[in-house]
């Protein structure tokens, strides 16, 4: 089963699932997470749903945020969301905030906002709840302040569906996880779990870290440093693609140590986002698999639970009809946990996968 349209459950999402359909048996008349344009699940009614709807990015170097900046406009017209042009961040929390701010005294109705920092956010958020504006937060949970809902996968299950890809691929020795911002809920829970997994089921393996919050440059220099003081490095866990894949390759290329799959010498190597460019990787056998980050349902679902929150509609936990899980985060806040599967050589070419739709 290659898992573009149904990823495997870790028992931490499987007792998420079974708690949620426990909560729907008991919330009959409730909305659990069903996308369907009716009136379940509406807390008594709201706007209509009309009036312009702010973007904010948070970068734009990499390809996966380019994707699914080309996915917004298409995305906002399929759920009729008056979106303006997208405002880049350029990986700057305060700029984010300062971008809110002019969103909102731009007048506009709703925000969909992929956060840079967990916590910074919610100076924004703040902003955007006195003046009655709703938020959807994408790719990144914030740690406090109000949103309609947060559309993102589940990051826990990147790492641990890396390790456990390297664990199969590595039977012993080091291997190092490239990290994201550890100021982003993201790169926290991907290590985390990368971290807990192997110690917990591949003690044979060494894990050493390189903290490069989503910098392409500091991955690099780090990445070097490490592999002179660890020639006999095994494996590579990179926690986003976008930013990590060509540094990465570049260094081991530099180092002759760029070999293919199945030849003496390869390192395996495992990353995260879903970009043409990993797909070409995969491939090529220079790398060996990634998870794919949903860029398109990202900016679908962003659209449809803004124009929902700017209607006044609301949502229990519980499975959805897309193929997701509603969950309800420790903050209290809502987050829809999308799929996002393995891809390796096996299903690489797969045309359900976005990373085979754009370009």
């Amino acid at each position: 089963m290659n898992g573009t349209t149904k990823r495997a459950k870790s028992p931490r999402a499987a007792a998420l699932r079974t708690a949620a359909l426990l909560g729907c048996a008991a919330l009959a008349l409730t909305a659990c997470g069903s996308t369907k344009d009716d009136t379940a699940g509406a807390a008594g009614g709201g706007g209509d749903g009309k009036g312009k709807v702010g973007v904010i990015l948070p970068l734009l170097t990499s390809p996966f945020w380019q994707s699914y900046n080309d996915y917004v406009p298409k995305m906002a017209k399929s759920e009729s969301v008056d979106a303006l042009k997208t405002v880049n961040s350029n990986s700057d929390p305060s700029q984010q905030i300062t971008d809110i701010n002019n969103q909102l005294n731009q007048g506009v109705k709703g925000l969909v906002v992929a956060p840079l920092d967990s916590a910074a956010i919610a100076a924004g958020l703040d902003q955007a709840e006195r003046k009655g504006v709703p938020v959807v937060a994408v790719d990144v949970a914030p740690e406090k302040g109000k949103v309609a809902m947060v559309v993102r996968a589940d990051n826990v299950a990147y790492g641990e569906k890396a390790c456990a890809y390297l664990g199969g691929q590595v039977k012993s020795g080091k291997v190092v996880q490239i990290m994201g911002d550890l100021a982003s809920v993201n790169g926290r829970e991907r290590s985390k779990a990368f971290r807990d997994c192997v110690k917990s089921k591949y003690p044979k393996l060494k894990v050493l870290e390189i903290p490069a919050k989503w910098e392409s440059d500091t991955a690099a220099s780090k990445l070097d440093t490490l592999l002179n003081a660890n020639p006999d490095l095994k494996g590579i866990y990179m926690q986003a693609g976008g930013v990590y894949l060509a540094p990465t390759l570049q260094t081991l290329k530099s180092k002759g140590m760029l070999k293919t799959a199945g030849k003496a010498g390869h390192i395996a190597i495992v990353s995260n986002d879903g970009i043409p460019q990993e797909f070409d990787a995969i491939r090529k056998g220079q790398i060996d698999a990634t998870v794919s980050q949903p860029a398109d349902a990202y900016a679908k679902y962003g659209m449809y639970y803004i124009k929902a929150a700017m209607r006044g509609k609301t949502f229990e936990p519980g499975p959805t009809d897309h193929d997701s899980e509603i969950v309800k985060l420790p903050s209290g806040i809502l987050e829809d946990q999308l799929p996002a599967p393995l891809v390796t050589k096996d299903n690489v070419d797969d045309p359900k996968l976005w990373g085979n739709t754009v370009g």
